[in-house]
């Protein structure tokens, strides 16, 4: 029998209070999905427009309109056909190429910055010894203690000595052991690292600091190892903002960063560190700031995402291909400054568009995107530009699953835009 239940609620806010959940359990519901409504709508209406779903655990198939998916063949679906493409490099060209995954593509690129820069240090929590996800292994024995070493635990203090060390003329690459711990160094970031070069007239800035952290959710980390930042520090001038996918864009991205004359801040998503693995160039290469990539071509639907969730974007693209819907899917890359020109040009050919990421609505980046979207391409719209992200509470354990912007989730929002 169906084991989906699905809860309606008159407010959005409404679906995250715990009688909700309380509900979920009293019912033994092996899925639940919750579901809010628009402002002066009703069920039935909302049923009608979306052309909402309802998944048969038994059959495992998703029921679209007239439409059935085979959604078993998607649940385990491994994504890689679009998520490993790098358009912007030839491998062919690359002598030495060897097969790493996205925590030893980080450690190859202050590899080949540090043999490049002899003024390049590496610095951080616990990094003496490989870091706690072992990113910076080896770099101590190669390049000396004097170059890759260990700091007190202080994010403010880390900040500060990278902002004084690049001040100075040298390569400054700190790391910050989670994202979600770099708020005590938010002062130094923001009023100082971002400032120095406006505040001196250009006579002085700190355009050789890179500063690395591991982000988003990992499975298991709860509130304070899980978070998404990007959008705080988005929002301050003098700063890049990047974020990879995979281990080509990992290297390529960092070592554009450690040599950009900006200081740039270099989020990487810590459950693609061992997951995300491919064919990666052993010497140093870069990639393009500030240019999102199209990994994939449509004609009906534009979906924009960045880091873990190009890999549910492609899996919401394969789901689509069931239906005849076709999708084109743009991986930012660059928070700040973002690529407008190529979200805008792929925005009014498809004349839809759905922005996904794990940080809460509320707030989100994808709020600035859309914002653009329908402030220079409103005649090209078809339907209102739609945002699929986590939940506007703090992040949840337990109910991690329910929090994340999944590909169900997010096909759900295509079939709403595609039938407005």
């Amino acid at each position: 029998r169906t084991t989906t239940t699905h809860f309606y609620f008159p407010h959005f806010h409404d679906m995250f209070r715990p009688q909700a959940l309380r509900k979920s359990v009293q019912f033994g519901c092996q899925s639940v999905v919750l579901r809010s409504l628009p402002l002066r709508a009703n069920a039935s209406t909302f049923t009608r427009q979306a052309g909402l779903s309802r998944v048969d655990h038994t059959s495992g198939s998703i029921e679209l309109d007239q439409h059935k998916i085979d959604f078993s063949k998607f649940k385990n679906y491994k994504p890689g056909e679009y998520i490993y493409k790098n358009s912007e490099i030839n491998m062919d060209n690359f002598q030495n190429v060897e097969k790493m995954n996205l925590c030893t593509a980080v450690n190859s690129a202050m590899h080949n910055a540090m043999e490049e820069d002899e003024t390049a240090m590496v610095f951080g929590e616990d990094v003496a010894f490989g870091g706690v996800f072992r990113c910076t292994v080896g770099l101590r024995e190669k390049f000396g203690e004097e170059r890759c070493f260990n700091t007190p635990l202080c994010e403010q203090g880390i900040a500060g000595f990278g902002i004084g060390v690049a001040s100075m003329g040298h390569t400054a690459i700190a790391e910050f052991q989670f994202a979600d711990y770099i708020f005590p160094a938010f002062d130094q970031i923001v009023n100082e690292a971002a400032k120095y070069r406006y505040r001196s007239g250009g006579l002085y800035d700190v355009g050789s600091l890179t500063m690395r952290s591991p982000c988003s959710a990992v499975g298991h980390g709860g509130h304070y190892h899980s978070q998404s930042v990007e959008s705080y520090f988005a929002h301050t001038p003098g700063l890049r903002v990047v974020i990879p996918r995979n281990p080509v864009q990992a290297k390529g991205l960092l070592i554009a960063c450690i040599k950009d004359k900006n200081p740039c801040l270099f989020f990487e998503p810590k459950i693609l560190y061992r997951s995300s693995v491919q064919q990666v160039p052993v010497d140093s290469f870069e990639l393009p700031l500030g240019k999102a990539e199209v990994i994939k071509e449509g004609t009906d639907i534009t979906l924009i995402g960045w880091g873990t969730q190009m890999y549910v974007l492609e899996r919401v693209s394969k789901m689509c291909d069931e239906i005849g819907i076709s999708c084109e899917l743009i991986d930012l890359r660059t928070i700040m400054p973002w690529d407008r020109e190529t979200v805008l040009e792929s925005v009014k050919k498809t004349g839809r568009c759905v922005v996904t990421h794990e940080a809460p609505l509320s707030g989100g980046f994808g709020a600035e995107i859309a914002s653009i979207i329908q402030e220079r391409a409103f005649l090209h719209l078809e339907a209102p530009v739609a945002r699929v992200c986590g939940l506007d509470t703090p992040f949840p354990l337990v109910h991690e699953k329910y929090y994340l912007p999944d590909a169900l989730k997010v096909f759900e929002s295509v079939k709403y835009t595609i039938n407005y």
